[in-house]
C-alpha cells in the first residue's frame, strides 16, 4: 500500500487526530530533482484562534499567517529566529487555521543527499529530529512556503503504517512558554519505539 494523500484528507478539522495520524506517514520532498523523503516520528497540533500558543491566536491575520486561512492541504513554512525552517501541514476547511507542525521525520529515501545537506550520516539521530534539522535534511526553505500537498515538489504519502494509542506519546509541545496554561496542552506527540525523536519523556 503506497499512496499519495488527498486534498479531502487534510480537510479533517480535529487537528489532534490529524496530528496523530500524520506518523508514520512519509514525507517527501522534489528539489531541484533530488528527491528525499522521510517517515513522519514526531508531530505538533495547533487548534488555531483559540490556541494561544498559534500564530492565528485571536484571529490574527497577516500576510505570513493568510495560508494558515485557506483549505487544508497546502505547506506554511516560516522561518524561526532567523534560522530555521519550520514545516507546518495546514488542516481543517478555509477560515478554520489550524496545522500540524512536522517536528521529525526518520530518512527513508535519498539518504546520500540527506547526507550532503547535513554533514552527517543519516544513522545519526541529529539528522532529522527536530523541525529544524528535518527540514535542512529535506530542503524545506522558504521556497516551499503556499505549496499545494497534493503537487510535486511537497507531499505525503500513506504506506500503511499505524500504530496503537499506547505506541504515541502525547505530551506538552516545546518552546511556547508564551502559550501559558495552552503551553501544557499535550499536543506534541511522537512514536514511542523510534529513536527519530527531537526529546523523548520518560515513562514509567
Amino acid at each position: 500500500m503506497k499512496r499519495k494523500l488527498t486534498p479531502a484528507y487534510y480537510q479533517n478539522p480535529d487537528v489532534e487526530f490529524m496530528a496523530k495520524d500524520l506518523l508514520g506517514k512519509i514525507l517527501y520532498t522534489n528539489k531541484n530533482g533530488e528527491l528525499t523523503a522521510g517517515i513522519i516520528t514526531e508531530t505538533e497540533a495547533y487548534f488555531g484562534i483559540d490556541d494561544k500558543a498559534s500564530h492565528a491566536y485571536g484571529n490574527r491575520r497577516t500576510a505570513r499567517t493568510e495560508i494558515m486561512y485557506g483549505p487544508g492541504g497546502s505547506a506554511y513554512v516560516y522561518l524561526c529566529y532567523g534560522i530555521h525552517y519550520l514545516l507546518n501541514i495546514v488542516v481543517s476547511g478555509s477560515d478554520d487555521p489550524k496545522c500540524v507542525l512536522i517536528r521529525a521525520v526518520e530518512p527513508f529515501s535519498g539518504s546520500e543527499m540527506i547526507e550532503q545537506r547535513r554533514k552527517m550520516s543519516v544513522q545519526k539521530t541529529a539528522v532529522s529530529s527536530g523541525p529544524g534539522s528535518l527540514s535542512k535534511a529535506l530542503g524545506i526553505d522558504s521556497s516551499f512556503n503556499r505549496k499545494e500537498l497534493s503537487g510535486d515538489e511537497i507531499w505525503i504519502e500513506d504506506i500503511g503504517n499505524r500504530y496503537a494509542p499506547d505506541e504515541i506519546a502525547a505530551v506538552p509541545r516545546i518552546g511556547v512558554d508564551y502559550a501559558k496554561e495552552h503551553a501544557l496542552l499535550p499536543l506534541r506527540f511522537y512514536i514511542k519505539n523510534n529513536k527519530f525523536v527531537s526529546k523523548k519523556v520518560k515513562f514509567l
